[in-house]
């Protein structure tokens, strides 16, 4: 399927290693010009070659960045507007916040969370958004989490500011839509990224044995699902947040 891709201006943010790179490489091999960003820059030009060897005769541009902050993903999002010539599609996307419970969360844990799970989305729309808008074409794709459905009660802050970012997405949705932007968010669940590196090998076995798949999710299918909701056949999905997790949210709504 052709998802008409092919000369559309993309950055993605957070975007050398896991979920971010999967979004990266998807929106490459489609034909779209990308940007991403990382926080090293040896491994920001090293994912630029990577991607550049698979890209479909789109450009592959690279810049260090932090995008942990709202001032570093608008700073980004501006330069990266800058090399493209415009934008056409935006994958907001950052690391998240420390574990923790209502215990253990601390007021400066959510004021860390909220700058990196929503002030950054929020200051990344506010760059990318006015030039959809005034094109009269645009697609945003957040990441967020499965625990904003689902909510994790060891990740407190993460949960408190995904959900914050939800709405402001649902919002923001709503208000473009009629410019011919569309605004969603994926929720992934248990992906194979470095994230799971941390756990043990019978950790990861029952974390595994709970999605109803029978495996952890792979970041190039979860960029896959990220090129598709950015194509034009997508054109009337707007204001959805998506699980993407094998199956394992259990609720029905």
């Amino acid at each position: 399927m052709d998802l008409h891709l092919r000369g559309k201006r993309a950055i993605v943010a957070a975007s050398t290693a896991g979920l971010g790179l999967g979004a990266a490489q998807a929106l490459s091999a489609e034909g779209a010009d990308v940007v991403i960003c990382g926080r090293n820059s040896d491994t920001v030009d090293h994912v630029v070659g990577v991607l550049a060897e698979t890209a479909g005769n789109g450009r592959v541009i690279g810049f260090p960045a932090d995008v942990s902050t709202g001032q570093g993903a608008a700073d980004f999002v501006g330069e990266a507007v800058e090399a493209l010539g415009g934008v056409d599609i935006l994958v907001a996307n950052a690391g998240g916040p420390p574990p923790g419970t209502f215990e253990t969360t601390t007021i400066d844990d959510y004021q860390t969370a909220l700058e990196l799970n929503l002030l950054s989305t929020v200051a990344m729309c506010q760059v990318a958004v006015p030039e959809m808008v005034a094109r009269g074409w645009g697609r945003v794709v957040a990441v967020t989490s499965l625990g904003v459905r689902q909510p994790i009660g060891t990740l407190m802050a993460s949960v408190t500011a995904r959900a914050g970012v939800t709405g402001f997405l649902k919002v923001l949705a709503n208000e473009v839509a009629r410019h011919g932007v569309t605004v969603n968010s994926l929720q992934p669940g248990l992906h194979d990224t470095a994230r799971l590196a941390s756990f043990t090998e019978a950790a990861l076995t029952a974390m595994e044995a709970k999605i109803p798949v029978g495996a952890f999710g792979d970041p190039s299918d979860f960029g896959a699902i990220v090129a598709f909701l950015c194509s034009e056949q997508a054109k009337f999905m707007t204001g959805t947040a998506i699980p993407v997790d094998g199956g394992a949210y259990t609720g029905l709504m």
